[in-house]
């Protein structure tokens, strides 16, 4: 009974501490990957969930890598199998905000969507979740309202822009 009082203590505490850090980046990456995704070849949808979901995975162990790194300049010794895990766990994130465009981009059929219109929905989600992440950021610091806003706003800008980026290269 101890050990589980324990682990729900540490998942607790992991939970008040959480940075959506992360999953802000992670999903404006996707964003990114969406719109640089112009032309695919014969299995397009297919194609833009293996590029998102590989992307995110290459950006979380770049992540990754970069935190052990810091962390042996830091303490000059070699990271443990604990510091490893736990930064592994710190930029899950990353990768676990391209899912929700993976899976936009897997049901377009589904909602009778050709490849512009699945391009488009994949990128509202991404945009979606990034202003999603940062508010959900915003409120577990017990920001104000106005920070609350001020977050969800620069974050529309910037998936604005990425938007911006679509158009101007006629993807």
């Amino acid at each position: 009974m101890r050990r589980t009082e324990e682990v729900a203590a540490r998942r607790r505490e992991r939970r008040e501490h959480a940075d959506y850090t992360g999953a802000v980046y992670g999903s404006m990456l996707a964003a990114s990957v969406v719109v640089g995704a112009g032309s695919l070849g014969q299995f397009p949808r297919l194609e833009l969930v293996a590029l998102l979901l590989l992307t995110g995975t290459v950006f979380w162990i770049a992540h990754v890598h970069a935190t052990l790194f810091g962390e042996r300049l830091t303490q000059r010794r070699s990271p443990t199998r604990r510091i490893v895990l736990r930064a592994c766990r710190d930029e899950w994130p990353i990768l676990k905000a391209a899912i929700p465009p993976a899976v936009a981009v897997a049901i377009s059929p589904l909602l009778g969507l050709d490849m512009p219109g699945t391009l488009w929905l994949a990128l509202g989600v991404a945009i979606a979740g990034q202003i999603g992440w940062s508010t959900a950021a915003a409120l577990r610091v017990g920001a104000s309202r106005r920070e609350v806003g001020a977050t969800a706003a620069v974050n529309l800008l910037l998936g604005l822009l990425i938007v911006g980026f679509k158009l101007l290269l006629k993807h």
